[in-house]
């Protein structure tokens, strides 16, 4: 007896109005083939329509694994529910699944990752729901967008603001899904699955259980088919009893343009001179400084921009292992990898389930959050998660607004004006020419992190630019680190539009900061 079945076999099993959950994250574990094969059918059926898709993860990027937009079709796709999308540089088309949203053509949501996975486990128990105070003051609460991202999803909410227990909290209802697409290396005949080739776990486990426990159909794609009783039963993460076919694929990617590479499965460990260091410049000047927040021993959690060069600063400096990093699709410790190769690692000490690194992130565990900004406002507002304009340019919020809701302390990188020329001299940085626009804005598009209720739980905030390091105080934001070189009043106060004050204790920063050798990490 096997379960192994063609992906054009596996998809004939799925009916009209569906809702499917698919683990995946970018290219990362991306059960691709199974996604195509839905689309190729509904092309020469017209079958199935009127689907509903999760995906707590963006399934997909711009490089080569399509993805979700497989099937984002009319028809097809009725709503869907992302912690992320697939995004990319403005150089490449926009995807099929952005289009459907900016046209109001699906009902769209951008949910927090970890609220999706959160969803999934409540579901799963016959639980009532995610009652969280997750997103509270962002674009989640039903104060401002509650998660809509276009005028179909606002006709149907999916978040209301509760009072519990003398408390305000978000309630999610359930929404239970009958269908789950995993990705996995290896399965045997009964439908054991192993992921020794794979980056991350994701949240494979918990899909499958929740639709199994649902009397849904569990379809997971492999690389591999080994016979029954071959596997060790440590290494199995999905056992087979919750598995209904297998669909393989001997060609699919580990990750975004990545066949194989087995340092960041964890097969094999790479030398620490093998890693490329951060690019000398002035985002590496505002990587170094962010990685001043850091001391031995730390536990930080790490996101995608220029937060991202943060451990490559630490590899520079000597400390490769100072600091654990810890990423929301599952890896800890070793060296994140930047670009679109983000949420893998190398020389990882362990891969941990999202869903579990999530309940981790929400309680608030690690020391010390470093993320990435597209604009701030004068409340301490950030967004990461909307650009009107050129949408696909961001992901959605993934796994921010988990992250930031328990964070004791959070370090936030960004330019502080976009296309202002800077030249790096001897005595520090210097604007040659202003920017298109400040990035310190009157109110920023899309609230991803609320400054006010940051200011409520005292958490802690810096703002790290190019020009100075901001902080957030109950008069708003205010530069109490100047870096070598600029000048205050022409380069913060007026170039933000008077919305930055200067501290009148603010201190120049060392320019060993901008020293194209290391600055001394540690010392």
């Amino acid at each position: 007896m096997t379960k192994v079945t063609s992906a054009e076999d596996a998809v004939v099993r799925i009916a009209d109005n569906a809702v499917i959950t698919v683990s995946s994250s970018s290219a990362l574990g991306c059960p691709d083939l199974v996604l195509k094969a839905i689309g190729d059918r509904f092309d020469a059926e017209g079958h199935p329509t009127n689907l509903t898709t999760i995906h707590p993860i963006a399934a997909g990027d711009m490089y080569g694994v399509k993805g979700v937009d497989h099937i984002a079709k009319d028809g097809l796709l009725a709503r869907i529910l992302g912690g992320s999308y697939p995004s990319g540089p403005s150089s490449k088309p926009m995807p099929e699944i952005w289009k459907m949203v900016v046209e109001n053509r699906v009902a769209a949501y951008n949910v927090p990752s970890g609220i999706l996975f959160d969803m999934t486990r409540e579901a799963a128990a016959n639980r009532p729901g995610v009652l969280t105070k997750v997103g509270l003051e962002t674009f989640v609460d039903p104060v401002r967008e509650g998660c809509a991202m276009n005028d179909k999803g606002a006709a149907a909410p999916i978040v209301s603001r509760v009072e519990f227990a003398g408390d305000t909290w978000l309630h999610f209802p359930n929404i239970v899904p009958n269908v789950a697409i995993l990705r996995a290396t290896t399965a045997d005949e009964f439908g054991n699955l192993t992921y020794e080739h794979e980056g991350a776990y994701l949240g494979g486990l918990e899909q499958a259980i929740c639709v199994r426990n649902h009397g849904g159909l569990v379809i997971a794609q492999v690389s591999r088919v080994t016979k029954r009783g071959s596997l060790r039963p440590h290494d199995v993460r999905v056992p087979g009893h919750l598995v209904d076919v297998v669909v393989v694929d001997p060609d699919q990617k580990q990750t975004c343009e990545t066949p194989y590479d087995p340092s960041i499965s964890g097969q094999v460990m790479r030398p620490w001179d093998d890693f490329s260091l951060a690019e000398h410049g002035v985002e590496k000047i505002i990587a170094r400084r962010a990685a001043m927040e850091l001391n031995p021993g730390m536990t930080a959690n790490l996101g995608f921009g220029i937060s991202a060069m943060v451990p490559r600063i630490l590899i520079e400096e000597g400390h490769p292992e100072a600091v654990t990093w810890a990423v929301e699709q599952g890896a800890v410790g070793g060296v994140p990898l930047t670009g679109f190769a983000f949420g893998c690692a190398s020389n990882a000490d362990a891969f941990v389930p999202s869903p579990q690194q999530f309940i981790y992130f929400q309680g608030g565990g690690f020391d010390v959050s470093f993320l990435s900004f597209l604009e701030v406002d004068i409340e301490g507002n950030v967004n990461v998660s909307k650009l009107g304009k050129k949408p696909y340019l961001t992901a959605g919020c993934g796994g921010f607004v988990d992250i930031t809701s328990g964070a004791r302390k959070i370090v936030f990188s960004g330019w502080f004006e976009a296309g202002a020329q800077i030249a790096l001299t001897d005595k520090g940085i210097e604007v040659t020419a202003p920017g298109k626009f400040t990035k310190m804005v009157e109110a920023v598009e899309h609230v991803t992190f609320s400054g006010k209720r940051a200011r409520e739980m005292g958490q802690e905030v810096l703002y790290i630019t190019e020009r100075c390091v901001m902080r957030l105080r109950d008069s708003g934001l205010v530069a109490t680190e100047i870096m070598p070189g600029i000048d205050p009043e022409r380069d913060i106060v007026a170039a933000s539009g008077g919305r930055v004050a200067v501290a009148e204790d603010a201190v120049t920063l060392p320019l060993s900061l901008l020293a194209d050798a290391p600055m001394g990490w540690g010392q």
